[in-house]
């Protein structure tokens, strides 16, 4: 579309926090790939065959419309596949982020922070350092830029893989990047490889939970960027209630990340100001509005379906007007108070090594049901 628009109210990269490695000489072990689904199990092929390429175990965690007793998985891969049918049974802190979501119009009723969670905890169960979370739709380019990104973590607490393919942005962005705007793809936990023994961090029930997930006390965590994974396309303007689901966390993260592209002193905790939130939430609305116009400019036989993006830009912008600078500054204070809760879950669970039959034990709460579950490993 011609020369890229910038905006004065968003930051379309935020690439200065991240450490670029185009190429990596070595090669490192990964323990484990983590792939959270709720689609058809033949949309885990790619990752089957990944973890065959690196000769390591895969854990799929299940829900809605993906089965796992479906699943034929080849000879001489080790794997586990878990049926994630009731969160309320897994052994998850009661996380003060969510409770403050509960019965507002910003909770979400999905499970992928808590698959995430999942695959924490059952790493620190299994001894697994290095794991590696994969969306069951990126398709990677080769099992090496997976080994590489493993290295990378001797340095790193967290390394991700540029995402090419359609672009991983939210609804709001695409429409940023449609009418012309900059914008490009941060880290994202859709292609993550994590250290899971250096600052025990969690996902929280939010979108853009990743960006949580990677957050220190004060700025990202060490976190660098190699190698190229593919993301399936699909229409993010489908509906307006995806845009309207993840204008919070696309405030919040992106409130907060402002605040780290600027070097601000006191890194993300300059946020705990709900000052900072009025200037940041009107900062928002500007940008939305900008792109709605923008939207509105289009031609009516664009490629893209003009009234879909308007429908969703709508939603965002209705959204956005029920955020206020309190709550916005309420959820980081629960955000770092679970983080707080998270480190001492984690160290209280055991390290029991390759044995998925206690393992499994202690990922759901005491008393509750075991979960259902698939696997090649040795109980």
């Amino acid at each position: 579309m011609g020369t890229e628009v910038g905006s004065e109210h968003h930051h379309g990269s935020h690439r200065d926090l991240i450490e670029f490695h185009p190429r990596v000489a070595k090669s490192g072990r990964v323990d484990a790939i983590v792939v959270p689904t709720i689609r058809h199990p033949v949309w885990l092929s790619h990752a089957i065959r990944l973890a065959i390429a690196l000769d390591c175990p895969l854990v799929t965690l299940h829900s809605k419309w993906s089965k796992p007793d479906l699943l034929l998985m080849p000879a001489g891969l080790q794997f586990l596949s878990v049926d994630i049918d009731n969160l309320a049974r897994l052994n998850l802190p009661d996380f003060a982020t969510t409770a403050l979501l509960k019965g507002t119009p910003f909770a979400r009723a999905t499970d992928l922070s808590a698959k995430r969670n999942m695959g924490l905890l059952l790493a620190r169960l299994m001894g697994w350092r290095r794991i590696v979370f994969l969306d069951d739709d990126i398709e990677v380019g080769g099992h090496e830029e997976v080994a590489h990104a493993a290295a990378l973590l001797d340095s790193y607490d967290a390394v991700g893989m540029h995402i090419g393919g359609y672009p991983d942005n939210s609804v709001v962005c695409h429409a940023h990047r449609l009418t012309g705007g900059h914008q490009e793809s941060f880290v994202g936990g859709g292609a993550l490889a994590v250290e899971t023994t250096r600052d025990p961090s969690f996902f929280p029930n939010i979108y853009n939970e990743d960006w949580f997930y990677l957050l220190g006390d004060r700025s990202v965590r060490p976190l660098a960027v190699t190698g190229m994974v593919k993301q399936r396309p699909y229409d993010p303007f489908d509906r307006p209630m995806r845009a309207r689901d993840q204008e919070l966390g696309d405030v919040l993260a992106e409130g907060v990340y402002w605040l780290l592209d600027g070097g601000e002193g006191t890194g993300w905790r300059a946020a705990a100001d709900p000052a900072y939130w009025v200037g940041a939430l009107a900062r928002r609305g500007d940008f939305v509005k900008d792109v709605l116009r923008r939207v509105r400019e289009l031609p009516p036989d664009a490629a893209m379906s003009r009234r879909a993006m308007e429908e969703s830009l709508l939603a965002a912008l209705g959204r956005l007007n029920r955020i206020t600078p309190q709550f916005c500054v309420k959820y980081l204070e629960a955000w770092a108070a679970d983080r707080d809760q998270w480190a001492d879950h984690f160290a209280r669970i055991p390290q029991l090594g390759p044995y998925v039959a206690d393992a499994m034990k202690w990922l759901v709460k005491p008393g509750a049901p075991p979960l259902r579950q698939w696997t090649s490993f040795d109980s």
